[in-house]
């Protein structure tokens, strides 16, 4: 999560509550102490108005929060621990992708490698989620690549997008703008921003919106028939992140994303981070006193 300092001069969360109940499952799915998540959310806020001045003066970086919970117990073996930490790691951070990144990123799709599994715990915040991603993202760096996008199954199912959820957009079978996300079946993160951005495109009523299962042979068949509009990621780190192109099995598939006159990820990315700076009133934005 991350802490923005508004146009206001007031310092902001952003759905904090949402962060503390994934928290408390992902302490539960490695067997450690869960804990009150709204007395959490009074001491992180009491934190960052302790450490305010590490908050940036801009709206182009903010100070990014990260909680921690690691067992403790004082022996060696593998098993649940009673006795846990938890801690929180402060960091200004910058622009995700450095400031000279407007352009959407390129994505190595490749098969042979999986990020997570059914039965596994790759909708739980872990650091053994992210670890073996590294060396894919090098690999795909090799090749001029910035991100992977995660498949699954033998269908090759879109998953993630590097440390993203990722959304389409596309012009269904019936002419009409549709938004579409993997579902929430145990592959995939629940992320904050995520939620956010169905909710909001739900209330607006613009376009079609739905979770379902997204494919690589339908990302093709979209391109070839020239439906499918837009990819992009979404995450804490870049709020939204667009896509232009995506090397698969040897094929580089061009995605128009940048190339749309109102596209919906434009949209979103204003929105959200009018809300977090403090631009737009939203009960989403928790105002640090």
């Amino acid at each position: 999560m991350k802490a923005y300092r508004g146009v206001d001069g007031k310092i902001r969360l952003f759905r904090p509550d949402m962060n503390m109940k994934r928290m408390n499952l992902t302490a539960r799915r490695c067997g450690l102490p869960t804990f009150e998540g709204l007395e959490l959310v009074k001491c992180l806020a009491r934190l960052v108005s302790i450490d305010q001045e590490w908050v940036p003066h801009t709206e182009c970086a903010s100070l990014y929060i990260r909680p921690t919970l690691i067992g403790i117990e004082p022996t060696l073996g593998v098993a649940s621990s009673e006795s846990a930490l938890l801690y929180t790691i402060l960091s200004p951070v910058g622009a995700y992708f450095g400031p000279k990144s407007s352009g959407g990123v390129s994505l190595l799709a490749d098969p042979q490698y999986v990020r997570a599994w059914p039965g596994g715990a790759g909708d739980r915040k872990l650091g053994s989620n992210y670890a073996p991603t590294i060396y894919v993202q090098q690999a795909a760096a090799k090749q001029g690549l910035q991100q992977v996008l995660w498949l699954y199954g033998e269908d090759h199912q879109l998953t993630e997008v590097g440390v993203m959820n990722v959304f389409m957009a596309y012009i269904n079978d019936n002419g009409e703008k549709e938004l579409i996300t993997p579902p929430l079946n145990g592959l995939i993160l629940p992320g904050v921003t995520r939620d956010s951005i169905l909710e909001l495109s739900r209330s607006w009523g613009q376009y079609k919106v739905r979770e379902g299962k997204i494919t690589m042979k339908w990302v093709k068949q979209l391109v070839k028939e020239e439906r499918l509009l837009e990819i992009f990621g979404a995450g804490t780190a870049c709020v939204v992140c667009p896509v232009h192109s995506i090397s698969y099995l040897g094929e580089e598939l061009l995605i128009p994303t940048l190339e749309q006159e109102k596209p919906i990820y434009e949209q979103l990315r204003i929105t959200m981070t009018d809300i977090q700076y403090g631009k737009i009133d939203h009960p989403w934005a928790l105002v640090i006193d």
